[in-house]
């Protein structure tokens, strides 16, 4: 059974970090492309950040370009996103998914496998 588990979530101040962790199973993560997006209220959902199956290269929104970070450990079927200088817009549930196109580390969700069941990211002071 693929399953995509997401933790780290919760309410921060405006500058303040968090490190949200995805643990798969049930599938070959290592073959896999995996990203993460989020959904604000009233908004669509969008891509946030995607990394290479071997985790080589990462790809990034304009919008936390150069204060989330993306990784991956292949050994634990994990992925870490490290958010940092968090902003009030950067509210929204975030969501993990997996995808053997790769096409997600473009933003394109189309042809995501796996989705997981969301952590919400609260920034308000």
């Amino acid at each position: 059974q693929v399953q995509l588990v997401e933790s780290g979530g919760g309410l921060v101040q405006p500058g303040e970090s968090l490190r949200l962790s995805c643990a798969a199973s049930g599938f070959a993560f290592s073959r896999y492309a995996m990203g993460w997006f989020r959904q604000a209220p009233g908004k669509e959902r969008e891509f946030v950040a995607g990394i290479s199956r071997s985790g080589s290269d990462t790809y990034y929104a304009d919008s936390v370009r150069g204060r989330f970070t993306l990784s991956r450990d292949n050994a634990k079927d994990t992925v870490y996103l490290q958010m940092n200088s968090l902003k009030p817009e950067d509210t929204a549930v975030y969501y993990c998914a997996a995808d053997r196109t790769s096409a997600l580390t473009m933003g394109d969700q189309r042809f995501v496998n796996s989705w997981g069941q969301g952590t919400q990211v609260t920034v308000s002071s």
